[in-house]
């Protein structure tokens, strides 16, 4: 095994989940992922702090893209229109590893404390958009409100989209709709029941 092996992320990702699927993630060891991607134990803690992290190692790059979406949105955006983007953009760069997310998802779903580590996760997240909002001189509660709104979406989007099967009712993912498409949809279900439709 080399030292630097490219791709040894993606490879410990990989078999990472494959593990967490087949064994469950609490039987799964750092010992395992490793020689399933043919690197070493060193080699998978130069990427990941523990076996955790597999899962949730994205998290701040994520909450980044969260909040300089919102930062960068138009000063004439209503806080709704910013938090919209900020989810929108985060959609798009999710769609690109869907196969990944679905696998995660069902990871997470299946153990009770990573359950918890993903709600706290989402919790950060509307922190982080309540901020920036705040930042861009919205008063609470509205700069509260409308980030927990818009992860509210997120999470129903997304769990609406990992689920999905193709429209065609086939194992086949192509014609899955797009999360951004998702996302949109959720957006316009959330005005029509906050308008009283």
């Amino acid at each position: 095994m080399g030292r630097w092996e490219p791709g040894a992320r993606g490879r410990l990702e990989r078999a990472a989940l494959e593990l967490y699927s087949e064994r469950g993630f609490e039987q799964a060891t750092v010992a395992e992922i490793a020689a399933r991607a043919g690197v070493t134990e060193r080699t998978f803690f130069r990427h990941f702090a523990d076996k955790r992290e597999v899962l949730f190692g994205g998290s701040g790059a994520l909450q980044e893209l969260f909040v300089s979406t919102v930062a960068e949105a138009p000063e004439s955006a209503t806080p709704m229109e910013a938090i919209a983007a900020a989810v929108e953009v985060a959609g798009g760069l999710l769609q690109e590893r869907r196969e990944f997310a679905r696998r995660r998802h069902a990871v997470i779903i299946a153990n009770p404390g990573l359950r918890e580590r993903e709600l706290i996760k989402l919790v950060s997240l509307a922190a982080a958009l309540a901020d920036a909002l705040r930042e861009r001189g919205v008063a609470d509660p509205a700069a509260s409100l409308a980030a927990e709104a818009g992860i509210a979406v997120f999470r129903v989007a997304f769990e609406r989209w990992v689920g999905e099967p193709g429209q065609s009712g086939s194992p086949d993912l192509s014609d899955v709709p797009d999360l951004p498409k998702i996302i949109r949809e959720s957006f316009d279900e959330l005005k029509a029941v906050t308008a009283g439709k």
